[in-house]
């Protein structure tokens, strides 16, 4: 998806708070959970989400989407990863 599509999605959708995420290549987070729900686009590089033992990748043009309060680890590519994020 294009980035101006999903921009216009997100409101629709009711994700009203839109930010962008920048990690550093080969970086990482632990197992951790956000108390809101949320809906990006990466737009540069690429992430991997693990939820249990399901890890998915994510490159430019993927959308993901995460409910609130869901146990999960990243795992961030060699170039880093940038994501436009909604959140409600």
């Amino acid at each position: 998806m294009h980035r101006d599509a999903f921009l216009a999605l997100l409101p629709a959708e009711g994700f009203h708070e839109v930010v962008t995420v920048t990690r550093e290549p080969n970086g990482s987070l632990d197992a951790h959970t956000h108390p809101f729900e949320a809906k990006a686009l990466i737009v540069e590089g690429e992430l991997t989400i693990r939820i249990g033992d399901d890890a998915r990748l994510y490159r430019v043009g993927d959308i993901f989407h995460l409910p609130a309060n869901v146990e999960h680890t990243e795992q961030y590519g060699p170039h880093g990863v940038s994501y436009l994020v909604g959140r409600k």
